[in-house]
């Protein structure tokens, strides 16, 4: 007698095939590592726009802390550069020293009261068809920043005087008012319009000097801390000379602040300074700007529709955005079910095609799954993936990855350094990480 014949779906049929398996994303970028239902797992956004399968090049990368998420991002940029992509990195902890060290690069580290600027307020060069209005840039920016600041949104009064100070101190084509060709305004030069402003911007909205004074102090209060309170000496001043920016790599450390309240309103003063920054350079390959930590920013309403807005300017300038963070919970966790908050961090995954997604306790996967387009399979996998396996969502389609790191890179992922010094004593067992067996091996 013959053997019974087994029905099955084609989708179940194609697993069970031995020869069968997903065609991947195409053999062009990094290799990142096996794709655990088919073959090898190659990814790069520039591409990948370019054929016409993402419909923009931004990542949002989650993972919990020894789950895998540094060591992918940190070898991802390294790999990047042989296809002669720079990237740039605004680090809150100082996790990318030993990064910059293995490209010969020097991170730039902002501390209160240091020796080096960044001026915020920096515009890119004018472009050909692009929406260059650096004023309302800048007004935009620091509208933000005042907000996240005060911990509420702006009267309108307050955010016309903003946008009357920045104008003051700008000219007609976004750069500082005296001189034509000068540098760009400052936050000093800010904060002394607000507080003293001029009789013709006063006569622009119809009221006096000293009403508008009035509406702008808080702001310029506030913006003042930036300038001479407890933050100074960092955004203070004209950007400092030197900064190399040449290099495959940009590092701005902002480890000495990382402990600040105020750590979200300094990351988007870095922020926005390196994307100016690198909206000013001839390109000849893309960028990769890595935001880490990103929920202090996206904590923030304020702040974090700056982001969204940013996000969007990704394709004009030829930048790939990554923002790192541990929980889903940080594009919900301020606010509820059909709030602003949870509008913002829709619009910020609908800006960023690519996902990826390392392990997460089973309550965050239930909460933002449908944020994140997760079908209940993958709801439910998601609590399970081992270290140093994600899921991928690349637009529509889905994949399990697991991440591979060679020899030469587990040396400056390591963030095991001082726990596997320490380890349990008595007992030989190390602390962990985001590196170990589970990520190395060839491939």
């Amino acid at each position: 007698m013959g053997v019974p014949a087994h029905q099955a779906t084609t989708r179940h049929l194609g697993a069970a095939y031995p020869f069968a398996s997903e065609a991947g994303l195409g053999g062009r970028g990094v290799l990142i590592g096996r794709d655990l239902l088919g073959g090898a797992f190659v990814y790069d956004p520039f591409e990948l726009y370019r054929s016409g399968l993402l419909t923009n090049p931004n990542m949002v990368v989650f993972g919990q802390i020894g789950r895998g998420k540094s060591a992918f991002v940190k070898t991802y940029l390294w790999r990047q550069a042989v296809f002669g992509r720079r990237s740039w990195v605004v680090d809150p902890k100082g996790e990318y020293t030993a990064l910059a060290q293995a490209w010969g690069v020097e991170p730039v580290a902002l501390r209160p009261g240091g020796h080096v600027r960044l001026n915020p307020l920096d515009a890119p060069p004018a472009r050909a068809g692009a929406d260059d209005d650096g004023t309302r840039r800048r007004a935009e920016l620091l509208a933000s920043l005042a907000a996240g600041s005060l911990g509420r949104s702006l009267a309108p009064t307050e955010r016309t005087a903003v946008e009357l100070a920045v104008a003051d101190v700008s000219g007609p084509d976004g750069r500082a008012a005296a001189g034509g060709a000068a540098p760009a305004p400052t936050l000093p030069q800010v904060v002394d319009a607000l507080l003293m402003p001029k009789a013709s911007s006063a006569a622009a909205i119809r009221t006096t000097v000293d009403a508008l004074a009035a509406d702008g102090r808080h702001v310029a209060l506030e913006l003042r801390r930036l300038v001479a309170g407890d933050l100074q000496g960092m955004f203070d001043a004209a950007t400092s000379p030197g900064i190399n920016l040449s290099g495959p790599l940009v590092v701005l450390d902002l480890s000495a602040v990382y402990h600040s309240a105020a750590l979200g309103v300094i990351m988007t003063c870095a922020a926005a300074w390196l994307q100016a920054a690198v909206a000013g350079l001839e390109l000849t390959a893309g960028v990769v700007v890595v935001v880490d930590e990103a929920w202090a920013i996206l904590a923030n309403v304020a702040v974090a529709r700056w982001l969204q807005s940013s996000w969007k300017l990704s394709r004009a300038w030829g930048v790939s955005n990554i923002a790192v963070l541990h929980r889903l919970s940080d594009l919900t966790s301020a606010g509820a079910s059909g709030s602003e908050q949870v509008g913002l961090a829709q619009g910020l995954l609908a800006d960023s095609e690519t996902r990826v997604v390392y392990a997460q306790p089973p309550g965050e996967v239930e909460r933002a799954g449908e944020l994140l387009g997760l079908s209940s399979t993958e709801t439910e996998l998601v609590p399970h993936l081992r270290r140093g396996v994600a899921l991928w969502k690349v637009g529509a389609r889905s994949f399990l990855v697991q991440h591979r790191l060679s020899d030469i890179e587990a040396a400056f992922v390591d963030t095991d350094a001082r726990m596997m010094a320490t380890g349990v004593p008595g007992t030989g067992v190390p602390g962990t990480g985001d590196t170990g067996p589970a990520l190395t091996g060839p491939g």
